[in-house]
């Protein structure tokens, strides 16, 4: 797991939604957290899952 580092100081409202934008795109299964601090979003964490399919012809 690896973090990157970004400045969201100064940033205006359009630029933080083109973050939260980024992290959604592609993503099929797994979710986008914002944490937000005093009013602020100080974090944009993604969580992606990859499902493996099952054979189709399963004996029990």
């Amino acid at each position: 797991m690896s973090a990157t580092l970004r400045s969201l100081e100064g940033q205006d409202e359009a630029s933080i939604l083109r973050e939260i934008q980024s992290a959604l795109h592609g993503l099929r299964f797994g979710s986008v957290e914002i944490t937000v601090h005093n009013g602020q979003v100080v974090q944009i964490e993604r969580k992606e899952k990859f499902r493996l399919q099952q054979p189709a012809n399963r004996n029990n």
